[in-house]
Parts: structure tokens; C-alpha cells; sequence
């Protein structure tokens, strides 16, 4: 069986890469020019570069390599579909024919183009389980009564744009919204929140109800708590065994240099439970 890898930005495409090997598995890479870093090229061997757009150029390599199972790894950033790339004849028709093009809609619509040539999308955590989020406290210092009600108050309102297709974060102080996330990502929203009300800040970032393993997964790593640092957040809530970490044990030294706590939070279905 033959796996491919549609490699959008930052570290997870690395990763991934990493784990299929450790498993014997070499990829096939499609990367986006507008995302994708060069370096990962060098690493996979086989690489196609396409860009933004080019749905069509994109399946005609996955086929030539008699690929069957693709991954997708890696941000790319929503506001790219605006950013004046030509997309090609087939990205133009699956776009016509998308109802909306919120992000899970755009990926969806990728998604039944590779289904039509026999190519499946698969778990993006297919080959780096071990990098997924484990319940409960990770870090030294455990949550303080008002960061678990900043965390109870912002799983529901997290919970609800994610569930919008708005976002994945948000951050609260105060059992108050500070910052939603939006096109801009995690790492903006933490920053803009602390122009706004630095100090005391409690970041909630959760997977989407019924989380698509598929795409969109949720991820942090180093630089999610530098940006934490600087906004002058003091916890983090993600989702257990929906979220990536990245870099985990340099991320939770870091972390805990700077009694900063993590905790992973349930999934939990607030539609189900009002």
C-alpha cells in the first residue's frame, strides 16, 4: 500500500514524515508553495510541489505514484483561498459546487476529489499517535480556582465556535471573552488577546464536536507558550486525545520554568448536555 502526504506549513508535516518512516513507511509529498517549508522537500525524496490551487496537478501525482492512502499534515492558512491564487479547472469546479467555503467545507471538497480517483484521506495522527494529548494536569502547577472557572466557562464557548467552523481558541480572563480565534490562528489570538488585557489570561483550545481526525487538528507546540508568555497567560486547556503537542518535553519545561499550568480537558458535547 502506497501513503501520501499533503504538506501544508509548521512542524507537523516533519513529524509525520518522522513517524511513517520509524514505522517503514516512506510518503509520497505533495507541498504547497505558498505553506510548505522547503526543507521538507529535501527530507521526503519524493516531492511534487503545486500550489495553492492546483487540485488537479496535486491528484495527477498521487496517481502517477500509485498512492491509495493520503495524509494531511500541516496549516494552510484559510485566508490563502482569498489571497489571489489561480486555482485550476478542478479546484474551480469543486469550489462552484461547495455550499460555503468555511474550512471544513474546503477540506471536505478536496477530500471527495481524491475519493474520485480511488485515493482515501486518512487519520493526520495516523503514524504519530504517541503525540496526542493525555487527560489531566501535564504540568507541575495545577490550575487555580479561577483558571478552572475561566476553563469551565471558555470549554463552552470554545466549544461553540468551533462547532461554527470559527475557530479552535479562545481566551478568557475573568470568566470573560478576551480574544476568539478566527482566519488569523492560535498563535495571533493569544497575542491580540494580550494587547487587550495582558495578565491572567486562561487559553481554551478544543477540537471541533466530533473532531475530523482527518484535518484541522488541533495543535500546539514551543511557540504556543512563548506566545502565552508574552500575552501574560498563566493555563491552557486542550482536549484530550484530540490535540497535538508538539515537542512536548521541552514544551512543558518551558512551561513549567514559567508556572505556567497545562491540563488536558475531556471532549465534552455541550449541545447534548443543555
Amino acid at each position: 500500500m502506497n501513503y501520501g502526504l499533503i504538506a501544508g506549513n509548521g512542524q507537523f508535516p516533519f513529524l509525520v514524515l518522522e513517524g511513517a518512516r520509524a514505522q517503514g513507511v516512506d510518503l509520497s509529498v505533495v507541498a504547497i508553495k505558498e505553506e510548505t517549508d522547503p526543507r521538507l522537500a529535501d527530507l521526503a525524496g519524493d516531492a511534487e510541489w503545486v500550489g495553492i490551487g492546483q487540485l488537479g496537478k496535486m491528484i495527477a501525482y498521487f496517481k502517477k505514484r500509485g498512492v491509495t492512502k493520503v495524509i494531511m499534515a500541516g496549516q494552510v492558512k484559510h485566508v490563502q483561498i482569498f489571497s489571489g491564487a489561480m486555482p485550476d479547472m478542478r479546484m474551480v469546479k469543486m469550489l462552484w459546487q461547495l455550499p460555503r467555503r468555511n474550512t471544513d467545507a474546503l477540506i471536505g471538497g478536496v477530500a471527495k476529489e481524491l475519493a474520485k480517483e480511488g485515493i482515501e484521506l486518512i487519520d493526520s495522527t495516523y503514524f504519530i499517535k504517541d503525540k496526542l494529548a493525555p487527560a489531566g494536569v501535564l504540568t507541575r502547577r495545577k490550575p487555580s480556582d479561577e483558571e478552572l472557572a475561566n476553563i469551565e466557562y471558555g470549554l463552552f464557548v470554545a466549544n461553540e465556535i468551533a462547532r461554527l467552523d470559527l475557530g479552535q481558541t479562545i481566551v478568557v480572563r475573568g470568566r470573560a471573552c478576551v480574544a476568539v480565534e478566527a482566519m488569523e490562528g492560535t498563535d495571533e489570538t493569544i497575542l491580540r488577546a494580550g494587547k487587550l488585557a495582558k495578565g491572567k489570561l486562561t487559553v481554551v483550545k478544543v477540537a471541533k464536536p466530533g473532531q475530523d481526525m482527518r484535518f484541522d487538528v488541533p495543535v500546539i507546540g514551543v511557540p504556543t507558550i512563548e506566545n502565552m508568555i508574552a500575552a501574560g497567560a498563566t493555563c491552557l486547556s486542550i482536549t484530550t486525545g484530540k490535540t497535538l503537542i508538539f515537542d512536548r518535553e521541552e514544551l512543558i519545561k518551558l512551561a513549567d520554568r514559567q508556572k505556567i499550568s497545562i491540563v488536558g480537558s475531556p471532549e465534552t458535547n455541550y449541545a447534548e448536555n443543555s
